[in-house]
């Protein structure tokens, strides 16, 4: 009998998912499960109940599981959830934000977007005149941490004004959902999505919707898409006790599932939260130490990923910096910034702190460039 083992990871994944996972969640991929299987559907039922007990304390919402990667997710709450005659209003400040709206105008809803640029918060002002002057805006869509640059938008205040005038407030909680205290209800989601590969750290497959039960019971017949139809979805994970419509990822929802055990064990949001922002102020207060600035101020800035300047001196080179930081056992992401030359390091997953200062001193290391000048080093 040939005995199997685990092989060991060459590096520390510190991105914004895919990321570093603990050996139990690998582990747990190990064996088969039918998709029809009741001890299966079993294991769905109970993530779904999990899932939004994580999300809020109120009564009145639902969890549907959705096949793909994150933007799977997130299309098939814009292609679900906008009736034809609605208009959606996305507040854009980066990258992820600007793809919902590129979604919204793909499969031809009727879409304004406010975009306050890559390092500024929505303009609440601008929003508050917009629900008032225009009466079609029916859905109003935003990113809660936008992994562009790591922002943390308000989405309390944000979904106070969204409920005022009495519109549906869809959160996109890719990066966030798992990693800080948060209540679907109280923020006013009606749709609040995340992706098994983020903060409750499974791995990718799958993502999840959290929704307001009478939101998306409005919602039959509406999706443009046969396979992203998140009513249909939901009704056949109601009505067959967690089946899904079409082959779901097996292997990703055993390895969530033990994702989510470890989360409890670990205590929860507010636990998994606290090891974030450590882990988030070792890497920042050693990075500036180094001579690095960050692209936010600290008021904007979330836990989860952070964006820092590249150096100005000219033998700079992030391929260069990312070869060797990635020789050394870390791998981190390029900038995506379109107004300034930006790089990013994740503080997700199963890292802590001591993974960080030792993340320091690679960085450090790498710092070829910068001879014995520290002057060199400044941005």
């Amino acid at each position: 009998m040939i005995e199997m083992k685990t092989p060991s990871n060459p590096y520390i994944l510190l991105t914004p998912g895919p990321l570093s996972t603990t050996l139990t969640v690998k582990q747990a991929m190990l064996r088969d499960w039918c998709t029809w299987d009741d001890d299966y559907k079993q294991i769905i039922q109970e993530l779904r109940r999990k899932l939004v007990d994580l999300a809020t304390r109120h009564d009145g919402y639902t969890c549907v599981l959705m096949q793909g990667s994150g933007t799977f997710c997130v299309e098939s709450v814009i292609t679900t959830a906008v009736p034809a005659d609605g208009t959606l209003l996305v507040l854009a400040n980066g990258a992820y934000g600007r793809r919902i709206a590129l979604i919204a105008e793909r499969i031809g809803i009727d879409v304004t977007v406010h975009d306050s640029g890559d390092t500024s918060v929505p303009d609440l002002e601008q929003l508050e005149q917009a629900l008032t002057a225009n009466a079609r805006i029916s859905h109003v869509a935003m990113v809660h941490c936008e992994t562009t640059t790591g922002m943390l938008n308000p989405v309390e205040t944000i979904g106070q004004i969204v409920k005022a005038h009495a519109r549906v407030f869809i959160v996109d909680a890719m990066s966030s959902f798992g990693g800080i205290p948060l209540d679907a209800h109280e923020i006013g989601a009606d749709y609040l999505i995340s992706s098994a590969n983020k903060c409750i750290q499974g791995v990718p497959g799958f993502g999840f919707v959290i929704a307001r039960n009478a939101e998306l019971a409005k919602t039959r017949g509406r999706a443009r898409s046969l396979s992203l139809d998140l009513f249909d979805q939901w009704e056949t994970m109601e009505k067959e006790a967690g089946k899904w419509r079409f082959t779901s990822p097996t292997h990703t929802v055993r390895a969530f599932a033990q994702a989510l055990q470890e989360l409890e064990a670990e205590g929860g949001f507010a636990k998994r939260y606290e090891r974030y922002c450590e882990n988030h102020r070792v890497l920042v207060q050693g990075m500036q130490a180094l001579g690095f600035k960050t692209l936010l101020p600290s008021e904007n800035q979330s836990p989860f990923i952070t964006a820092f300047y590249s150096p100005q001196h000219k033998d700079w080179s992030f391929d260069r910096f990312y070869q060797h930081l990635k020789q050394q056992g870390f791998v981190i992401y390029p900038g995506k910034v379109t107004e300034a030359d930006t790089f990013r390091i994740g503080n997700i997953g199963d890292i802590r702190p001591a993974d960080i200062k030792r993340l320091l001193q690679a960085v450090k290391s790498a710092m070829y460039w910068c001879k014995d000048d520290a002057e060199e080093m400044m941005i």
